[in-house]
């Protein structure tokens, strides 16, 4: 079998942010004719959600006027297709890879609408191959990115000499639902934001290709679970479903996702120098630090990420990824990278530098 290789990781941010104290007004006159106990407590989400900024492909007015599914949509489609563009030229150009050179593109989002999907987009604007294998993934949610790893791994760990490219670009505000006033609409307005990234990957030998080797990659299948997250599609648009039982459920579930994936891959949670998890949220951040706290390990990059830029649903992890990938690791030190998402699932991949 072939090594296969993580490059690059890459990010773009949109135009439009903001912090999240200069987000609270709009929140407040949005809020306007609902009661007063229940505006303090949205705001009291805001405020407590430990995100200090998020970036949008709109105006953070824009976001809080009423426009249709079509409207955001129509802006989703072009702001994405520019997103993804900028994303991976940054990313082939840091790794000094041309463009056709790529042998397989996945491409990953859930926050729109889009056929043909972003892949097409890339391949005419970017001059990629007219043989490049195309996967895009579009109903996985925040767990996405990473299943984009493994789906590039598999490819390419059957294939010497292949590169592979997975740009995940989200829009969570293109989202947004002005007339829902549910629970789970106000945690995703508080924790979301926009971003994407790109990661690419080879099975070069190692002279062409540096970077931590992919150990092994799976998927966690929760059973009886699809009712935890996802989107409903009504005429307003995708509703977010966001039930409060995934904190819970993951930390039950949590022994079973990780003991077995790494010793199967002939490791162990105390061998593992470095997690590199989806923030989902500040509860699910919480949660899995104090899981592992009492090991000694630490989630600083997790909740940094999160801090910074909000839950960007499946290129959140990727951002996490990117700033391993800037530290400089020891060679033979190994990283765990895990996210979780609708169906309900749970994605891991294992790196060693």
């Amino acid at each position: 079998m072939n090594e296969v290789r993580i490059v690059k990781a890459a990010k773009q941010l949109p135009d439009y942010s903001k912090p999240t104290e200069e987000i609270l007004p709009l929140v407040n006159l949005w809020l306007s004719g609902q009661e007063d106990r229940f505006r303090r407590k949205v705001i009291k989400i805001f405020e407590g959600a430990a995100v200090d900024r998020r970036y949008s492909i709109m105006a953070p007015e824009e976001v809080f006027t009423a426009t249709s599914f079509e409207d955001k949509n129509t802006i989703y489609v072009r702001e994405v297709k520019k997103l993804g563009k900028k994303v991976l030229e940054k990313a082939l150009k840091a790794s000094d890879w041309q463009a056709d050179s790529v042998d397989y593109i996945i491409t990953v989002s859930c926050t729109g609408i889009m056929i043909p999907s972003l892949d097409a987009y890339l391949i005419n604007d970017l001059g990629l191959r007219q043989d490049v294998v195309r996967l895009p993934v579009t109903e996985m949610g925040c767990a996405a990115g990473v299943s984009a790893l493994i789906y590039a791994y598999n490819f390419l760990k059957s294939l010497p000499g292949k590169r592979a490219a997975v740009v995940a670009v989200e829009s969570p505000t293109a989202t947004f639902q002005l007339n829902d006033f549910s629970m789970a609409n106000m945690v995703s307005a508080a924790i979301f934001g926009d971003g994407a990234s790109c990661v690419l990957l080879s099975s070069e030998a190692e002279a062409e290709a540096e970077g931590p080797k992919i150990k092994g990659g799976e998927m966690y299948h929760f059973k009886d679970a699809t009712h935890l997250m996802g989107f409903d599609l009504t005429n307003h648009g995708l509703k977010m479903i966001l039930d409060i039982a995934v904190p819970e459920t993951i930390a039950e579930h949590f022994p079973q996702i990780v003991h077995p994936f790494l010793e199967k891959h002939g490791t162990s949670i105390a061998a593992v120098d470095h997690l590199i998890f989806h923030p989902g949220g500040k509860k699910i951040v919480q949660t899995v630090e104090a899981l592992f706290g009492s090991m000694g390990k630490n989630i600083d990059d997790t909740r940094e990420v999160l801090r910074l830029y909000g839950n960007m649903s499946s290129a959140t992890v990727l951002y996490v990824l990117e700033r391993f990938m800037d530290k400089g690791l020891k060679p033979g030190e190994q990283g765990l990278i895990l996210s979780f998402g609708p169906g309900f699932s749970a994605q891991r991949v294992l790196l060693e530098w």
